[in-house]
């Protein structure tokens, strides 16, 4: 190889060597740069996360309980007060339970020591086996929860663990115990707030009071009488450890019904005194005398308390109270039930004295319950809710005839779900179908058999009772002669949804059955929307506080059973504020109370009248009579009356015994009443449009937007006497286009037949008992 070669060789070389510098030096500032990139990304992702993350927790995170330890170390009676005519508060009842919830100071517990430190036997038990870094954490145990996460992302369980002891006595005491990120973030949150306004031995002797051991008992002073017959002070080490063992499954760990529960106990035991020793909890000694002391197990035999009966009323404070606990202050039942029998609360209950007498009188004599006769030889249960439909109060109500003998028994009026017949008519179809602008009080329907008529949405199509039809009708009298075919067309006109929702939505109907897809009977159907014929039924509070929105120009008031709670203190615990819908409009309303006051003076409802007040009302009877309804109203008052047997069963009466019980009732309670009049202040409208074909040919008038009253109030502003709207011609409401109707299945069982029009004369308030025939 020359020289020139070599030269040649040499400068190839050193551009190539340029060229892998300079690319190298391409790759090294290229991989910098996109690893840079990555990082900002990466912080500014997080920053953002950070953000979002902390925007969520503020706004959906209420990391606030709403109860304090201070709500649970009282052991102070609570009790129910009621208004007296004066507005003076007066003693109801005192609240008691046989049920074993009572608090235990920790310096009571075994073991205490509080020149050492040493929180007692139970509470290090429990730390040694749930909790070993409690004195080291603030709250949350890191370390665990991480763990507990990659747990449940890697290997795809839903079973977060992880928890404190802190974040436990949250989960006892929230009433959230689901298992979502949600409720685990927020008890995290809250878990170290906790921690910061109580010290680690209140959080100790929180939990210990708190915590469940199954088989009702609740907190270790129930634990210690359940399992060992004593006082919490008096266990031993091993029984401490036996009772900390069950928290963590009661039904695994309890020892009872039997030895293999009990060998399951003692084997837990051992774990938790072995941690206890290993440790640093106790000594090798106190270790051994634990494990190899013979554990006995036996119930402290206690004579049963002596409770009071409560009254039916009385029953309604108490679980109102404890679900209004739950909402507002976060708390499981328990814990609401804690507070609520031994937080030395006072709760002021809606209760009329005078009225729930009336009503007590009567429903406490079987003889004054009309006769009905039955074959099963049962006697003929009955409940009544009056409430005022103006603020929501429940004035006064019963929950079954005779003597009550036992405390939370079967409460028919707040409880039992029956079928309400053609009385859910006014507030399924009517008033949602005026309210939608489908029809008016003088709207004509045809009232045509199966055949003549063909609903969109369903090949199901009722007859009317007697099976008889009258042709073209007006709503108004269709509403007084309880016409099934036209409920069943306003359903279709509406759609089942409109129905369904309006219920739920404005009426507070909470006991309609959902269509859940399974092909189950439910209550979104044609049926039970237009005929009442409902698939579990509905309670007699829904149907009273539906109806209050009638009587109260169209706004819809959730019934309550007491305004407020005030603490040991007399400081406002809880404020039971009541809550409204708009529901109707006022016209709606007032043309809606018109037709139902008609349906009482002339249709079904008749047996219902009282001379004392005006009523407006409807009946309901269901499949084979096995329940009669009324739900009515005055001026004043609204009342749901159920008549039916515990045990399904024909009843033979007429009149019906619902109109006749409310009758009774209600005059009683309208006798010193200054008489008032329903409102005449309303249009009814004219013609607008006619449903199914015409037998006949009339016009339809032009619409207009907006109704106008055909009555204007009489000269003085009184209301008049009557509250049939006078026949003067304003212009005509013709409804707006109805909603979008939606098709859906038909119903696969029959419908029940309308209620009998009961005999339009009245009968005499308070009648003698009829003889059985």
């Amino acid at each position: 190889m020359d020289d020139r070669q070599k030269k040649k060789l040499k400068r190839a070389a050193k551009v190539t060597a340029d060229v892998s510098t300079f690319t190298l030096g391409a790759v090294i500032r290229t991989t910098a740069r996109v690893f840079f990139t990555a990082i900002l990304i990466f912080l500014c992702t997080g920053m953002l996360f950070s953000c979002v993350f902390a925007v969520y927790v503020k706004n959906t995170l209420s990391t606030d309980l709403g109860v304090t330890m201070s709500d649970f170390t009282l052991s102070l009676s609570s009790k129910i007060y009621y208004m007296d005519v004066n507005g003076n508060p007066q003693e109801m009842t005192t609240l008691q339970t046989n049920e074993e919830r009572f608090w235990v100071d920790l310096e009571n517990m075994p073991g205490y020591n509080k020149e050492e430190g040493n929180p007692g036997y139970l509470a290090l038990a429990a730390v040694a086996i749930e909790d070993k870094r409690f004195y080291e954490h603030k709250g949350v145990d890191w370390y665990r929860t991480a763990g507990a996460f990659v747990n449940m992302f890697l290997g795809m369980k839903n079973d977060f663990g992880g928890s404190t002891l802190t974040q436990q006595l949250i989960k006892n005491v929230t009433k959230f115990d689901d298992a979502t990120v949600q409720r685990k973030l927020l008890e995290i949150f809250r878990a170290l707030d906790y921690e910061k306004t109580y010290d680690k031995n209140e959080i100790l002797e929180w939990y210990l009071n708190v915590v469940f051991f199954g088989y009702k008992a609740n907190g270790v002073g129930a634990a210690a009488k359940t399992y060992f017959g004593k006082d919490v002070w008096d266990l031993t080490l091993a029984e401490s450890a036996s009772i900390i063992g069950i928290t963590n499954n009661p039904s695994l760990y309890s020892p009872y019904p039997d030895e293999d529960a009990r060998e399951r106990n003692r084997g837990r035991q051992r774990i938790i005194l072995f941690e206890m020793y290993n440790q640093g909890y106790i000594t090798h000694s106190e270790y051994t005398a634990a494990i190899n002391e013979e554990l006995i197990f036996k119930r402290a035999v206690d004579a049963p308390a002596e409770l009071e009966i409560y009254s039916y009323y009385e029953e309604v404070v108490i679980d109102d109270a404890i679900k209004q606990i739950m909402d507002k202050k976060d708390v499981n039942k328990d814990i609401a039930e804690r507070i609520l029998y031994n937080g030395g609360l006072s709760i002021y209950a809606c209760m009329d004295p005078t009225i729930q007498q009336i009503v007590d009188d009567f429903y406490g004599n079987p003889a004054n319950i009309p006769y009905a006769y039955t074959s099963t030889g049962q006697q003929l249960q009955s409940a009544i809710v009056i409430l005022d439909p103006y603020n929501g109060d429940i004035v006064a109500l019963c929950g079954g005839v005779g003597e009550k003998t036992i405390n939370f028994g079967f409460n028919r009026a707040t409880k039992g779900q029956r079928p309400p017949g053609s009385s859910f008519k006014p507030i399924a179809s009517y008033g949602p179908a005026m309210e939608l602008g489908l029809i008016t009080q003088n709207t004509r329907v045809n009232d045509a058999p199966k055949g003549a008529i063909r609903l969109s949405g369903t090949t199901w199509y009722p007859s009317n009772s007697g099976g008889g039809s009258s042709g073209v009708v007006t709503i108004r009298n269709a509403l007084r002669a309880s016409l099934n075919t036209v409920a069943a067309q306003l359903i279709d006109k509406l759609g089942v949804d409109t129905s369904f929702n309006f219920l739920r939505e404005k009426l507070g109907v909470t006991s309609l059955v959902e269509n859940d897809g399974s092909g189950a009977p439910n209550d979104r159907a044609y049926a039970p929307l237009a005929l009442g014929q409902l698939t579990i039924g509905i309670t007699v509070r829904e149907m009273a506080q539906a109806y209050g929105a009638f009587a109260n120009d169209g706004v819809f008031v959730y019934s309550r059973s007491f305004t407020h709670i005030n603490d040991s203190e007399g400081n406002l615990y809880l404020d039971n504020t009541s809550e409204t819908i708009r529901a109707y409009s006022e016209n709606t309303a007032r043309s809606m109370t018109d037709m139902l006051y008609n349906a009482v003076q002339a249709g079904t409802g008749t047996a219902a009248r009282i001379s004392s007040s005006p009523v407006a009302g409807k009946t309901g009877t269901t499949t084979k009579d096995h329940d009669r309804y009324f739900t009515g109203f005055t001026p004043y008052y609204v009342a749901a009356v159920w008549t039916g047997y515990d045990t399904n069963a024909r009843m033979a009466h007429n009149p019906n015994p619902a109109c006749v019980i409310f009758r009774n009732i209600m005059g009683q309670i309208h006798q010193n009443l200054p008489r008032k009049n329903f409102s005449t202040d309303f249009s009814a409208g004219k013609d607008t449009r006619i449903f199914g074909p015409l037998v006949e040919t009339t016009p339809s008038p032009s619409p207009t937007d907006n109704p106008e009253p055909t009555v204007s109030p009489t000269a003085s502003g009184a209301p008049s006497d009557s509250p049939t709207p006078t026949t003067s011609t304003p212009p005509v409401i013709d409804p707006p286009t109805p909603p979008t109707e939606i098709v859906t299945p038909p119903v696969s069982h029959d419908p029940p037949p309308i209620d009998p029009v009961d005999p339009v004369d009245p009968v005499p308030i308070v009648p003698p008992p009829v003889e059985p025939h």
